[in-house]
């Protein structure tokens, strides 16, 4: 009966364990993508500044870990805090997702060689990227915090996230590429599009903020 005793005592603190967890990753997740953009748009090279191989199955081992984490507790101790144990599981699929958009954006680099400039698109590729990097802070601050404005700002950039994005996508495929090779045109229309996932997942996080967990990686339904 003790082991009992203490044995649900300790599924009371997997929770919060599988809530560190899951910030944890998005950690790795902002220094996978900040090391995976340098080495594609500052560098003639393909030598990364972390392991960005490694710190992926990190990533994976640290999902599979929220989710028994998970798991267990709802076991224990019920339908207790189903709400945001099933919101934690929605949100590491997210965390792990963007971990993979970061490796095919090093795929990119290994395979283009040299940096990879916008061209008439540099201006607008940088406001992409420079908001991409303010999510991450964003997105780990809401998760701790709660602070749905913040969520909010980040859900709503979305929109015009895409439209950039796809601007550029658009621009390439109707051959508007002056002063592009073959190579730079293909890896900038691919690269824009990692980017357009990237931040639509993690929109999907800061989803989770404002939203019922039905309405997860959802727009915000208005109130009437």
């Amino acid at each position: 009966m003790f082991n009992k005793f203490k044995e649900l005592f300790s599924s009371e603190n997997l929770l919060d364990t599988a809530f560190k967890t899951t910030l944890t990753m998005m950690e790795f997740d902002q220094k996978m993508y900040d090391a995976a953009r340098r080495t594609l748009r500052e560098s003639d090279g393909v030598e990364l500044p972390l392991d960005i191989k490694k710190t992926d199955r990190k990533i994976n081992k640290f999902e599979r870990e929220v989710r028994r984490q998970v798991m267990t507790h709802l076991t224990i101790a019920g339908t207790h805090n189903l709400a945001p144990g099933m919101a934690l599981i929605s949100i590491v699929i997210d965390v792990e997702r963007i971990g993979d958009y970061t490796k095919n954006i090093v795929d990119l680099a290994t395979m283009h060689k040299k940096r990879l400039n916008g061209g008439k698109h540099e201006d607008m590729l940088q406001e992409i990227e420079k908001t991409i990097e303010e999510a991450f802070g964003k997105v780990i601050a809401v998760l701790e915090s709660h602070d749905k404005k913040v969520a909010r700002e980040v859900m709503l950039a979305e929109v015009e996230i895409s439209k950039k994005a796809e601007a550029i996508i658009a621009d390439i495929v109707a051959g508007q590429v002056e002063g592009m090779d073959t190579s730079d045109a293909v890896t900038l229309s691919m690269y824009a599009r990692f980017l357009k996932r990237i931040y639509a997942h993690l929109t999907n996080i800061a989803s989770s903020i404002v939203n019922p967990f039905p309405r997860i990686s959802f727009r915000e339904k208005k109130k009437k």
